[in-house]
């Protein structure tokens, strides 16, 4: 068995500008395990799934990525969930709650996959320091992160958008999760 998810990943510029503040993390705050998958939105979490039987997976997923329209997506600043984990926070609109909800229900009526935590509700965001950030330098970090703004040269009024126009299926390799494969979104009869 092999260990995939699916997610949303932002556009080159933004995973750079991610990347920086998780290296930020990593050299201030001695957390690093955010560096073990690309910047991303969890749409479906981790799941097991036989390596054999990828290529069933995608086709499944490909099916159902071509009923779905671009999502707008809107990074309005950080976030955080006490006492651990620092993210960049991600707008809840009903597009983006609409593709994950509707991707949930195809892994369970098409292929069985389940959330392993149904009872949680999504909450879409891009971590940039987790796991290994100690309560101690969250309390020391997230004052210095709450109310700074996102600072990129495509960020309007401290906002990053962009459409996304993809989901993702990533793999782990034993050590990292790696970008399996891109599936386009498009909009199309349902």
């Amino acid at each position: 068995m092999q260990r995939w998810f699916i997610a949303l990943l932002p556009p080159i510029e933004m995973q750079d500008y991610a990347n920086q503040v998780r290296q930020h993390f990593a050299d201030h705050y001695a957390s690093r395990k955010a560096f073990n998958s690309p910047p991303h939105i969890t749409l479906q979490p981790p799941f097991d799934w036989e390596m054999a039987r990828r290529d069933a997976l995608i086709t499944s997923l490909t099916t159902f990525a071509h009923t779905q329209a671009p999502v707008p997506v809107t990074l309005p600043g950080f976030g955080a969930f006490p006492p651990r984990v620092i993210f960049i926070d991600v707008v809840r609109s009903c597009e983006l709650l609409a593709l994950q909800q509707q991707l949930m229900q195809h892994c369970v009526m098409e292929l069985n996959i389940r959330h392993p935590s149904p009872e949680r509700p999504f909450a879409p965001h891009m971590t940039v320091a987790f796991r290994d950030l100690t309560k101690a330098n969250f309390h020391q970090a997230w004052p210095k992160f709450e109310h700074q703004p996102l600072v990129l040269t495509n960020a309007d009024n401290h906002q990053y958008q962009f459409a996304a126009s993809s989901i993702t299926l990533l793999q782990h390799d034993g050590q990292r999760w790696q970008v399996d494969c891109d599936l386009a979104l498009r909009c199309g009869a349902r």
